[in-house]
This record gives structure tokens, C-alpha cells and sequence, in this order.
């Protein structure tokens, strides 16, 4: 599992600064200052949760634990709901997509509790 983790969150940084560069260069021009924003806060906790996942696959391989890989998985869950919802939102106007966001949110929380329960039982 921890190599999984390790190349998910490799590959969420990428899409993350990606996504960054896309915000500044291909966005600034063609969405408001308030959308643009909202999408940079979803890259900004993308990146944080690449590294929660990397975190993850280091915790997993230090003291393996199921509760450790369901947090590295909350991670992946949260960053599509968390940012996804917010790249979704800045790019299409759509206000109900932010309903999604802070059930993403509850899912980091979780995955953090998850990898700290992991550790302190190890």
C-alpha cells in the first residue's frame, strides 16, 4: 500500500501544480477574482493532501496498519470531493457544487484522525 500511496500522491502534486499553472495562466483572463480564488484554494489543499499521502505510504510502511491505509484513502476521496468540487465550481458558476465541498473537508479530517490513531496504536 505504501507504494501506492507514495505514487498517488506524486501524481496529485503533479496534477496539483498543473492545475496551479492553469489557474494563473489559462484562468486569470476568463473567470472573476472570486472564482479564481475558490479554484487556487482547491489546488492549495490538493497539494496539502499529496504530501498527507506520501505521509500516509512513510506511516503504512512504518507501522502497518488497516486504520493507516483507510486514512491514506480518505485523502484520495477528500482531494476529488474537497478540490474537485472547487475546481468544478470556479470553472462552471454552479453554487451547488460547493454543497460538495465540505463533505471533502470532513473526509481530510477523517484520514488525519485515521493516520494519527494509526500511529498512536502502533
Amino acid at each position: 500500500m505504501e507504494r501506492i500511496f507514495f505514487i498517488l500522491g506524486a501524481l496529485s502534486a503533479f496534477i496539483g501544480v498543473a492545475a496551479g499553472a492553469f489557474g494563473a495562466h489559462g484562468l486569470k483572463s476568463r473567470i472573476s477574482a472570486e472564482m479564481l480564488a475558490v479554484f487556487e484554494v482547491g489546488v492549495r489543499y490538493q497539494m496539502y493532501h499529496a504530501f498527507a499521502l506520501i505521509a500516509a505510504a512513510w506511516a503504512q510502511a512504518k507501522w502497518p496498519s488497516s486504520i493507516v491505509i483507510i486514512g491514506g484513502w480518505l485523502f484520495v476521496i477528500g482531494t476529488i470531493l474537497f478540490s474537485g468540487s472547487l475546481y468544478l465550481l470556479s470553472v462552471s458558476g454552479v453554487r451547488w457544487l460547493g454543497a460538495i465541498t465540505p463533505l471533502g473537508g470532513l473526509t481530510f479530517l477523517a484520514g488525519w484522525i485515521c493516520i494519527a490513531w494509526g500511529a498512536w496504536r502502533a
